[in-house]
């Protein structure tokens, strides 16, 4: 009996290893989507009262983990019987991600920005403004944007856990959706809090603490500008890299194009670096004018319609 117990122990700390392992791989290959995670939400829950800020964060994340309660489940459900549908879901989701994208940009160029940006100095000051449904609105948009990143994530690292059993598969799949949650919202709570924290580092007896405080008052509203273009940046680098990893020829176009860009002297391996990344973005701005294009055509179109 002690040496059954021992072997199972043995088995027990084996498959944990092999778990670990599978988790770190993961991790790193899903750590880029991870930064635009955090750039996205970041800059899609700011702009709430600062009292508000961390419930509708909190919001987002329990939103994020119910989006990966549904998710793991389902890719698991797909990966086992379906295993062709993942590649078109994916797409699906990174032609949506490139039209939020692109509507921002649509919005910013057509002057639409100045507009929201009067709305939202109305909600923080007009008492008869309902805040509560001003979150919801912020809320769900972020929620709806996690899910498709949150898909990605679940998906990369499903290939990671292809070949390894369904036990393992389901233990990493669930650690990666806690990890990335716990890290992408635990990072969007420090971020939209700055300002208070510089503000009460500036408040303290510490000449030194006062000083730093009012540096990261100074900083806090550049980074969050910052926040704002990186994430729509993430959206076509995300949503257009998953649309040219599904479609061969412009994917294999991209990697000849980088390949072909190790070739130059002195910025070669610079270049190569940055070839696919500028590519998928450009693919990504690409898909998102074509989809927002025909998404305002058919508003047309049915809005016209439905008027007669």
């Amino acid at each position: 009996m002690a040496s059954s117990l021992l072997a199972l122990i043995d088995d027990i700390a084996s498959v944990l290893d092999d778990v670990s392992v599978m988790t770190k791989v993961a991790a790193k290959k899903t750590a880029g989507v991870l930064g635009d995670d955090l750039a996205l939400n970041a800059q899609q829950v700011t702009g709430v009262k600062a009292d508000r800020e961390l419930p509708v964060v909190w919001a987002v994340a329990k939103g994020s983990l119910r989006n990966k309660a549904i998710l793991v489940p389902a890719a698991l459900l797909i990966s086992a019987f379906v295993p062709w549908l993942i590649t078109p879901l994916l797409m699906l989701g990174g032609a949506f991600l490139c039209f939020e994208g692109f509507e921002k940009l649509a919005h910013r160029f057509m002057h639409q920005d100045a507009e929201a940006h009067a709305r939202h100095i109305e909600a923080l000051t007009d008492p008869k403004v309902d805040m509560a449904s001003f979150e919801r609105e912020k809320i769900s948009g972020a929620v709806r944007t996690d899910f498709i990143l949150s898909a990605e994530i679940i998906a990369i690292t499903l290939g990671t856990v292809a070949t390894a059993s369904f036990t393992q598969q389901v233990t990493v799949l669930a650690g990666i959706a806690l990890i990335m949650t716990i890290g992408v919202y635990g990072l969007v709570a420090a971020i939209v809090k700055l300002d208070d924290a510089g503000l009460a580092l500036s408040e303290t007896s510490s000449a030194a603490l006062q000083s730093f405080g009012r540096g990261i008052l100074a900083v806090a509203p550049w980074l969050m500008k910052s926040l704002s273009v990186i994430g729509t940046a993430a959206m076509f680098m995300v949503g257009g890299g998953i649309l040219t990893h599904g479609l061969q020829a412009v994917h294999h176009f991209i990697e000849n194009s980088a390949e072909h860009s190790l070739a130059l002297p002195y910025v070669g391996a610079l270049l190569a670096g940055l070839t696919p990344t500028l590519l998928n973005a450009g693919f990504g701005i690409l898909a998102g004018g074509v989809v927002f294009a025909g998404v305002a055509l058919g508003k047309r179109l049915f809005g016209k319609s439905g008027a007669v």
